[in-house]
């Protein structure tokens, strides 16, 4: 039996349009349309500050438009994450947020991060109806481009708060949290913010097989994000026998907008956030850009350190190079190059052996062969 072919006839054409047409007319022009209509098809992102990170998440980091959730153990770096891409919000001459429902915002460690904390919105809500509530009118107000929710586990009812110590509350977040994200999802496409929230880990009481662990606040946040990602403390970092910071493991367990489950480790360095030197050397190393011989570290034929931390002190001291190599790192990967504005223009002797007046322009030369790649 033959498959029967479907043809679009003039009739079905003119039913069509007119359905168009009066849909347009009753929710406004660009309510529907092709989906190769849309000008701009390419999923923007803010990056997180860490290299391999946006590598991992495919698009070079955290999505515009999208609701991300990031959970995980206590002190594993979630925060630190989050303030990072703040901070590289704000790089890029963007309006973020910083909804505070733990009440455990540290000023001088965002600052140390490169967060611009005189120009950062923050808020300390009472109840997580009126973090909510905030949360939506920032993102309707398609002004900001990051708000960040830290955390998801930290809203408490205002029933919770009136009652007493021992009162029963059963699912009074669950019920929330869905309802705030059928309102927030919509608007957060429409305005192109990011929409952060951070997360804990809890128990299942009774979980004899399988994982027991669970995120709180219900299904419903797991459902509306597009991006999910597992932060856990992998070992510590140490310097000259002294411990300095943590190697952290980021997994990426869902993803609409790339391919899912990918890692990524970077380390977070105590006061200082993560370290962007560490993950460009691991990263040009694994693509041959910096070349590794026994324990020293070559770039274009020049040793740049001998051990990892002596590579990493290399770059943090030549910021112009770490750029050139994180731009070389990320064409390789398909992502936007990296342009530093905060970069002052190399010197004179660097001018002969590039012909480039500064950084901006080399990075700008990169983003073209990007393109034409």
């Amino acid at each position: 039996m033959s498959q029967k072919t479907l043809t679009i006839t003039d009739e079905k054409r003119k039913a069509l349009d007119l359905a168009l047409v009066n849909i347009e007319k009753a929710f406004g022009k660009g309510s529907i349309m092709r989906l190769g209509e849309k000008p701009n098809t390419r999923v923007d992102a803010i990056s997180t500050g860490a290299l391999a990170l946006d590598v991992a998440l495919g698009v070079g980091g955290l999505p515009r438009g999208r609701v991300v959730e990031i959970f995980g153990q206590e002190s594993g770096g979630k925060t630190t994450i989050a303030l990072h891409a703040v901070a590289e919000a704000q790089r890029q001459g963007g309006i973020a947020a910083f909804i505070d429902v733990e009440h455990a915002l540290d000023p001088e460690y965002a600052k140390a991060i490169g967060v611009d904390i005189d120009s950062l919105l923050v808020s300390q809500p009472s109840t997580g109806e009126e973090a909510l509530e905030i949360m939506e009118q920032l993102i309707r107000s398609g002004a900001v481009d990051i708000v960040v929710l830290d955390s998801v586990a930290a809203l408490v009812t205002k029933s919770e708060i009136e009652g007493e110590m021992g009162d029963s509350h059963v699912g009074l977040q669950a019920r929330l949290m869905s309802q705030a994200l059928r309102k927030l999802t919509p608007v957060t496409a429409r305005s192109n913010t990011v929409v952060v929230f951070v997360n804990q880990l809890r128990e299942k009481v009774g979980v004899m097989f399988g994982n027991p662990e669970t995120t709180p606040g219900g299904r419903a946040l797991r459902f509306y994000s597009s991006l999910r990602l597992e932060v856990r403390r992998a070992e510590s970092v140490k310097k000259e026998g002294e411990m300095v910071g943590n190697n952290v493991k980021v997994k990426v367990v869902k993803n609409k907008v790339a391919p899912p489950f990918k890692t990524a480790e970077v380390d977070m360095v105590y006061g200082k956030g993560i370290s962007r030197e560490g993950c460009v050397l691991d990263l040009a190393e694994q693509l041959d850009i910096i070349q590794k011989s026994g324990s020293w570290y070559a770039y274009q034929g020049e040793k740049i350190g001998q051990g990892r931390e002596r590579a990493k002190e290399y770059l943090l001291e030549h910021p112009h190079t770490t750029l050139e190599i994180e731009n070389k790192v990320r064409i390789h990967h398909n992502l936007p190059a990296r342009i530093d504005k905060a970069l002052a223009p190399l010197p004179s002797s660097a001018k002969k052996e590039t012909g480039k007046e500064s950084t901006k322009e080399a990075a700008k030369d990169l983003a073209e062969d990007l393109v034409k790649a």
